[in-house]
């Protein structure tokens, strides 16, 4: 079963909206959660940036989650998360307590500062926004929201980047299951094509029209230390999973980002993939995880595509026709 819409939004429920600072180049983006949702993490990289992830790992009491947050900033792009907790709670949302709901808003953010303005930084006023332009429409992609100051192949500094973005991607089943990505790409690697060779990445030169193998420069002894990288993302399904399933896919959705990022997980990366589920249908949990995989790839290949270039920094397009 397919739709025009292949992005997260396809899943039932599920709305995503936006905040982006065309001037100072950073963004939030948004994942607003249906009732009962069920949330879940895994974090890989060596440098996360991250609220409220404890709680979603087995044997804590909060089990569902109200909504998400993906943000550039470094740190400071977690105050998007504020304002994200005022709009859930005026809108009713939240863990009930005997003083009134407690939204429950994880969030997790990227390094974005050497683009654009390292003095602009996402707030709780664009948390706020994002929630107020969220929608079911397909999601918006490329250097919108939390892909807005996105970069790619970082290793030589951030004049041999290329840009990057926010990407999604969706599949969907005729037994009703749909499994989607939604992943903003600032990694220190490069993005590699489905076949396994480089799509875009790190440039010898900032007119090189060539990307050269991270991998063979680190090992040639080129070390990356600085914490300037994270690919961060979520995926969202229609299945009834636990927690500890829901925990189990955010696992296995990371299969997806090291087939579609290399090298994946290094200690300049602050890797994190969130997993959420909401709905009726009944999938086995080793299937939902295997698709988790497969979209959150595509939706990294996606976030290549469809960026453009800004700040001084190239995108895969304009790289092609130099």
């Amino acid at each position: 079963m397919q739709t025009s819409n292949n992005t997260l939004t396809a899943v039932p429920g599920f709305r995503v909206g936006h905040a982006t600072d065309v001037d100072g180049l950073t963004g939030c983006t948004v994942v607003l959660c249906p009732p009962a949702t069920v949330g879940g993490v895994d974090q890989r990289g060596g440098a996360p940036g991250t609220r409220e992830t404890d709680m979603l790992r087995p044997m804590h009491v909060v089990e569902y989650v109200d909504a998400l947050v993906l943000a550039g900033g470094s740190a400071f792009g977690l105050a998007a998360a504020d304002g994200v907790m005022r709009w859930c709670e005026q809108s009713g949302y939240g863990y009930p307590t005997p003083h009134g709901r407690v939204p429950i808003v994880p969030a997790a953010i990227l390094y974005d500062l050497s683009i654009g303005s390292p003095n602009a930084r996402p707030t709780a006023e664009m948390g706020w926004a994002a929630c107020a332009s969220a929608s079911s429409a397909s999601v918006a992609q490329g250097c919108v929201g939390a892909g807005t100051g996105c970069t790619i192949g970082k290793l030589l500094g951030p004049a041999c980047a290329t840009k990057a973005g926010i990407g999604s991607a969706a599949e969907q089943f005729s037994s009703g299951l749909v499994v989607a990505a939604l992943v903003a790409v600032n990694a220190l690697g490069d993005v590699l094509a489905a076949d396994g060779s480089i799509l875009a990445g790190l440039r010898s030169s900032a007119s090189a029209t060539e990307f050269l193998p991270t991998i063979d420069l680190m090992r040639a002894g080129m070390n990356a230390v600085a914490p300037s990288a994270t690919v961060i993302g979520v995926i969202a399904c229609n299945a009834r999973l636990s927690k500890e399933a829901v925990n189990k896919v955010a696992q296995m959705a990371h299969d997806g980002l090291a087939r579609a990022v290399s090298p994946a997980h290094t200690m300049a990366d602050g890797d994190t993939l969130f997993a959420l589920a909401c709905g009726e249908v009944e999938a086995d949990v080793s299937l939902v995880g295997a698709i988790a995989a497969e979209v959150t790839a595509r939706a990294i290949r996606e976030a290549v595509l469809r960026a453009t270039s800004c700040g001084g920094l190239p995108a895969l397009d304009d790289v092609r026709r130099r």
